[in-house]
């Protein structure tokens, strides 16, 4: 694989097998791993190694793609049932991210249609490259479109990790920003360490400081003390999933941070592709959060930082209100509210 540095390849594909950059070793080192069963590649998903809810949908489709070749020898009908099994399985690995689902859906779809396992392995390959390919396509867009909303100087909080680590291409909310640094403004961004896994200070910090855009870690406890000091002009942030309604799911935190910033008057702006809104779900009431181990919070790092046989509620994500979202950004345009008629504009 080819690294330099501006470019981080977090997904390579090849002759049936998918080797990914282990986000859980970032920042302190740059560890890329092979997982060569789907087995291994539910492992990575759900220690974070592969993260991020555009990723995600890529290498659930990489990682369909590989166990089809890898059994193309089978009979129609073993390969098939064995495809389908593994399908639920990878399907299964993360709830609230709908670009898994999404991606697994249309690999189900080519199953399904199937009636020559071998063409069914190239066909799958092919699609997860496509797939990849137009998640590129989609980063590029947001950026170009969100970076319009930037003012030309402007202090921006972002949250936990939406760059090139969390998509197929240069990222969401990450690309927004690094579409209005290559246009000349002038901006400055606070990255909450995002808790409980740090994907802001271990890993926004290390794609900012690559790109040599200025930034500053704070505290998920520290944004509304940056915004009642008037350094901040807007928060953007990615999303999981996003009801129809405009509800978003993100990262556990991203609700309290948009209460913050409509308190303080600031504008609260979604990034994400069409592909992370779940048309089935009318509100947030519907999306399913992922709650995690009780020792994602009583330890850190492997050391415990809570007494022994406390109780424990950590969720991995919350829903933020359509109220508090100032507007959508996606590849297809700047979506406000009503996002009852504006995002059921998008499902074509």
């Amino acid at each position: 694989m080819t690294r330099s540095n501006d470019t981080i390849e977090v997904l390579n594909y090849s002759a049936g097998t998918l080797t990914y950059l282990d986000q859980t070793c970032l920042p302190s080192e740059v560890r890329y791993r092979v997982a060569r069963t789907p087995d291994e590649l539910v492992d990575a998903l759900r220690r974070l190694a592969i993260r991020g809810a555009p990723l995600i949908g890529v290498a659930a489709a990489y990682g369909i793609a590989s166990a089809a070749r890898n059994a193309s020898r089978m009979d129609l009908h073993a390969f098939r049932v064995y495809m389908l099994e593994v399908c639920d399985r990878i399907g299964g690995a993360r709830p609230t991210a709908v670009n898994l689902g999404w991606a697994v859906g249309i690999c189900r779809e080519l199953v399904l249609r199937c009636s020559d396992p071998s063409a069914c392995a190239s066909a799958l390959e092919e699609t997860a490259r496509r797939i990849h390919e137009d998640d590129a396509r989609r980063c590029a867009a947001i950026g170009e479109q969100g970076a319009e909303l930037i003012p030309p100087s402007a202090g921006i909080i972002t949250y936990c990790n939406t760059g090139a680590l969390a998509t197929g291409g240069e990222g969401t909310a990450l690309g927004v920003i690094l579409a209005a640094h290559r246009r000349g403004k002038r901006i400055h961004v606070f990255v909450c360490e995002t808790r409980p896994h740090l994907q802001g200070s271990r890993l926004t910090m290390w794609e900012l400081t690559r790109r040599g855009i200025p930034a500053t870690l704070i505290t998920d406890g520290t944004a509304a003390v940056v915004m009642r000091e008037g350094r901040a002009d807007l928060v953007i942030t990615g999303a999981d999933r996003i009801a129809q309604n405009g509800d978003t799911a993100n990262k556990i935190g991203t609700y309290a941070l948009a209460v913050a910033a409509h308190h303080h008057g600031i504008p609260f702006y979604i990034a994400a592709p069409v592909s992370s809104i779940d048309f089935q779900a009318t509100s947030g009431g519907e999306i399913p959060i992922e709650i995690r181990p009780a020792s994602d919070i009583t330890e850190f790092g492997g050391v415990r930082i809570a007494p022994e046989g406390v109780d424990a509620f950590a969720p991995a994500f919350d829903t933020t209100p359509a109220a508090l979202i100032h507007a959508v950004i996606t590849e297809r345009g700047i979506i406000r509210p009503p996002y009852d008629e504006t995002l059921r504009g998008l499902r074509s």
